[in-house]
């Protein structure tokens, strides 16, 4: 049985690697319709409570209002030279990958199910009328070859970053604690 829940959060980004307007620090509402598979167990197989228990303190804590921002991306050195000097935190949610939306989705994807839940797919809206569809096929195809998720021009040996939640910079505000 598939049991969907939706979900929204703010967040700002860019993608560096593209020549065109958004390239430049923006922000969207984005929306993310979760497809969740339970196995039914009797008459009643979940309550829809038990996703938002876990789903919306992670999305909150780790998504909203933050700067989802790439590693190598050279404006995030600008950031972190900024914290250092003013001593000012920002909130952000470290990629090991650009921010695309289609590695936004992978995210998700992977940090929903580390939650415990099994994900059969997730839409995630970057805009009215711009959804990415993103199945269990996808992420496991991606988590099988996370060169998919990079740039070529990026040498993923040269990150380390294990996992977005585990990066932590000193002078900056990352939100998870987990």
């Amino acid at each position: 049985m598939i049991i969907q829940k939706d979900y929204k959060f703010y967040a700002a980004h860019r993608n560096e690697e593209l020549d065109d307007k958004c390239r430049n620090l923006h922000g969207h509402r984005y929306g993310l319709r979760c497809f969740f598979e339970v196995e039914r167990t009797g008459p009643i197989s979940t309550l829809f409570g038990d996703f938002d228990q876990s789903i919306e303190p992670f999305l909150k804590d780790e998504y909203d209002h933050a700067m989802l921002i790439h590693v190598a991306d050279p404006f995030y050195e600008t950031l972190r030279g900024h914290t250092e000097r003013t001593g000012e935190a920002l909130r952000m949610k470290l990629f090991d990958a650009p921010t695309s939306v289609e590695n936004l989705a992978y995210q998700l994807f992977t940090e929903i199910t580390e939650l415990g839940f099994r994900l059969n797919r997730i839409e995630v809206r970057e805009t009215d009328t711009s959804v990415v569809i993103y199945t269990r096929e996808d992420w496991v195809e991606d988590s099988r070859n996370p060169q998919r998720r990079r740039a070529e021009s990026i040498c993923s040996d040269c990150l380390d970053v294990r996992s977005s939640r585990e990066a932590v910079i000193p002078v900056l505000v990352n939100s998870s604690t987990r």
